[in-house]
């Protein structure tokens, strides 16, 4: 792990560089997102959105020529209509059939994040598709012969001249589309957003279930982005074949000890199954978790030492609030799926 670490430390030095060189961008995008969201924490002003950018992004994240031998892209692990991660396993698959150490990360609402993969590892989203594309487990490639495929494509060095100018693309220029795509997906439009709106009125269950929520969950799972986009120790026993300590091994600091990034629980009906390690395959399972299976180590959270006492019926309520943050124009959006030309 202190090796993978060191990667990543000496990948985001480089991407510092590169990135030190951007060029101006034009027809520029805005991002659309409720008024009364936080500001996005991104700094379009390094990244401006726009069409052609957004559009390379997304073509690039449903390419397999990111991957070694053509069989993975991002979008293997990151299904649109299963809130961008996987739902049929665990940990992650890459390429030979091998196997991650972790369960992918629900990608949504990207641009509010100050931190990025479940230990924290990469602070810029521009820079964190470095990981899976060089990761010997996932994508098992290198940035020399990513540029090197896409140069000699067909189609890639003009989409690269219509987005950035010119075609002589980089590294820089490859992030930067990646980005651009997933900065564009955004989820704000589930039946809990139409009940802030007005324009829903929660059942007798989900009413119970948001009191409930607010009660015991908020804190950690904000509104209205449902996270706080910080590591908790949420009282999970240790894997005894994975062995990750999550965070600590980013920082090397004893209270960073089995601490990961909280997710969002929007569109979280879709993202099973649950935990960095994918070891819960219902809500159901996650609340029993908290109810009675609380590991009280040296850096479990002070919010969680106690657990949460829930009876049945206030677990069905609070699963029956959780599934209102379920956007269906989010996870069947055209615009976010498979590009078809």
């Amino acid at each position: 792990m202190n090796s993978w670490r060191s990667y990543l430390v000496l990948s985001a030095m480089t991407v510092v560089v590169l990135f030190s060189f951007r060029q101006p961008s034009t027809s520029e995008e805005s991002l659309s997102y409720p008024s009364h969201w936080p500001e996005p924490h991104y700094d379009f002003a390094r990244n401006p959105l726009t069409k052609h950018k957004i559009d390379l992004g997304r073509k690039l994240f449903y390419d397999p020529i990111l991957s070694k031998d053509g069989s993975v892209t991002c979008a293997n692990c990151h299904l649109s209509f299963t809130a961008f991660t996987h739902v049929d396993h665990s940990l992650s698959h890459g390429i030979n059939d091998s196997i991650g150490n972790r369960n992918s990360m629900a990608l949504m609402n990207l641009a509010w994040s100050s931190s990025f993969m479940w230990d924290g590892a990469i602070e810029r989203l521009d820079a964190q598709a470095l990981a899976p594309i060089t990761h010997p487990a996932e994508m098992g490639e290198t940035l020399e012969n990513v540029l090197q495929k896409l140069k000699a494509s067909a189609v890639y060095p003009e989409l690269f001249a219509e987005a950035y100018g010119n075609a002589a693309f980089g590294t820089r220029e490859l992030l930067d589309a990646l980005a651009q795509f997933q900065l564009t997906l955004v989820s704000d439009n589930s039946n809990y957003d139409k009940a802030q709106r007005g324009e829903y009125d929660f059942t007798e269950q989900e009413a119970k279930g948001y009191r409930l929520f607010k009660i015991h969950c908020n804190s950690c799972h904000q509104e209205p982005l449902f996270t706080t986009g910080k590591f908790e120790n949420n009282g999970l026993p240790l894997d005894s074949t994975l062995q990750d300590l999550g965070r600590y091994a980013i920082t090397d600091r004893p209270a960073d000890s089995l601490k990961f990034k909280t997710p969002t629980l929007r569109n979280v009906e879709f993202s099973k199954p649950y935990m960095h390690d994918g070891r819960f395959a219902t809500l159901r399972e996650v609340l029993d978790h908290y109810h009675s299976g609380i590991d009280r180590n040296a850096t479990v959270s002070e919010k969680l030492k106690n657990g949460i006492a829930l009876t049945g019926d206030q677990k069905t309520e609070l699963i029956a609030f959780m599934l209102t943050l379920s956007d269906r124009s989010f996870l069947f959006n055209p615009d976010f799926g498979y590009p078809r030309n």
